[in-house]
């Protein structure tokens, strides 16, 4: 098989590959076992009816056909490998050439022509400049914690006052529409300030005792009439207030495998920091995707992928037509794929290369998120044909922490930042670095 490309601009390529007569020999040969097991003929097995009877019977064109449909898959494949061509979406596909057309020529030629991702130079690792958030536990983080586990054992007690910010009420209300009640619900618990229920509820039970009621004005959050205007009688049949058991040494037993508040609190401060540094890592990714699209700039984009992914989201939302829609889709789908490209490309940069336990750990990740069983988890997305992508996933977050990790990250304090703790060190590479990076490394 050989094949030749030819550039058609940034994003477009077209590929022209040609096969000899011995080399279509087995696609032809599989065609005459398959479409001999599905024809009968007197006198023959399924099976077993020779070749040049086949031909006669169902024309050799149903035959070519039969071995194009199922060889062309695979000998694009070939041809995309040979010629290093990274594709986005499906090619099109124009047989030129089949098996007799010319006679004595028994081979096969098609051109491909396929969307690709447009080069993309990248800086080297080693030279960017990533800056993050300093991390600084206040005594105010340490606090925030403590009162979130001393709201998880508090108690709630019955308050004789007017309902405020922050207590808990029991409500009965009563949504009308048009003077027609089209919603109710009686004895619902509410904690006052948190705006997790109807627009408007926390101003109209702010103020009202136990027995109290009053009418407002505000737009249901969920039913047949969500997102209409509906009059609400709201009644608080109950205020409540939590009462928070003191910090101290027994507070801290109780609560945690410490004896002493203060071992609690200093436990508590490095859960804070171990946050922050999380979320210092997280931002660090964010930055240095931003550093490099500053570094690179615009380049263009595969239009037929943007359109098909664009078309596809409308479709699922129904709102074809939906012009702004439209435009909005586009600008995010745009944004997401030069995001893939430039990771993509920096994966390629990197040598990156997915290992089946790395796949394998996405996975039973994932299931975990979704409440699946892995293994369930696991036949769905090889069923539905999602492992590619999701090996792509991977290679493209691997990728960011293989260049995190040979960035030069500081705060801005101009402090110099060790993520080694959440995305690992250079030791951790399992994977062979290119000799350009080893040297930059080294």
């Amino acid at each position: 098989m050989t094949s030749a490309l030819e550039k058609i601009d940034s994003t477009t390529v077209k590929i022209t590959v040609t096969l000899t007569q011995e080399e279509v020999a087995p696609a032809m040969k599989h065609a005459f076992e398959h479409i001999g097991r599905e024809v009968t003929i007197p006198g023959f097995r399924k099976g077993k009816v020779p070749a040049k009877i086949l031909e006669q019977r169902v024309g050799k064109g149903a035959v070519i056909e039969h071995a194009v449909n199922e060889g062309v898959p695979g000998w694009y494949a070939a041809a995309v490998d040979e010629q290093s061509v990274r594709p986005y979406g499906q090619p099109e596909i124009e047989v030129t050439k089949l098996p007799g057309i010319v006679e004595g020529d028994e081979g096969i030629e098609f051109v491909a022509t396929v969307e690709v991702r447009p080069e993309i130079t990248l800086p080297a690792p080693g030279d960017l400049v990533i800056e993050v958030a300093p991390i600084e536990v206040s005594e105010e983080d340490v606090q925030e914690r403590m009162t979130a586990l001393r709201e998880r054992f508090g108690t709630l007690t019955p308050a004789d006052r007017a309902a405020e910010d922050g207590d808990f009420v029991t409500l009965d209300l009563d949504a009308q529409i048009g003077g027609e009640s089209v919603d109710a619900v009686q004895g619902t618990s509410y904690q006052v300030g948190t705006g997790t229920m109807i627009e408007g509820l926390d101003d109209a039970v702010t103020g009202l005792s136990a027995g109290e009621s009053t009418t407002f004005e505000g737009p249901l959050a969920a039913g047949e009439f969500a997102g209409e205007t509906a009059s609400i009688t709201v009644t608080v049949t109950a205020v409540k207030t939590r009462e928070l058991p003191e910090a101290n040494d027994d507070f801290a037993q109780l609560a945690s495998e410490f004896d002493t508040i203060d071992e609690l609190k200093a436990d508590l401060r490095e859960q804070a920091a171990r946050i922050k540094t999380n979320n210092q890592a997280m931002q660090a990714r964010e930055q240095l995707l931003q550093v490099l699209m500053e570094k690179v700039g615009e380049f263009a984009l595969p239009s037929k992928s943007v359109e098909a992914e664009v078309h596809h989201h409308l479709e699922n939302e129904d709102r074809l037509e939906d012009d702004d829609h439209r435009a909005e889709v586009t600008a995010r789908t745009q944004e997401g794929l030069r995001t893939r490209m430039l990771l993509d490309q920096l994966a390629e940069d990197l040598g990156i290369d997915v290992q089946e336990n790395e796949l394998v750990d996405y996975l039973v990740n994932a299931s975990r998120q979704y409440g699946t069983d892995p293994g369930t988890f696991i036949q769905q997305v090889q069923q539905s044909g999602q492992i590619p992508a999701i090996v792509a996933d991977v290679a493209r977050s691997k990728a960011t922490a293989y260049a995190l990790r040979r960035a030069i990250v500081r705060d801005s304090n101009g402090n110099a930042v060790d993520l080694r703790g959440v995305i690992g060190g250079l030791e951790d590479e399992v994977d062979a670095v290119p000799a350009a990076e080893e040297s930059e490394v080294q």
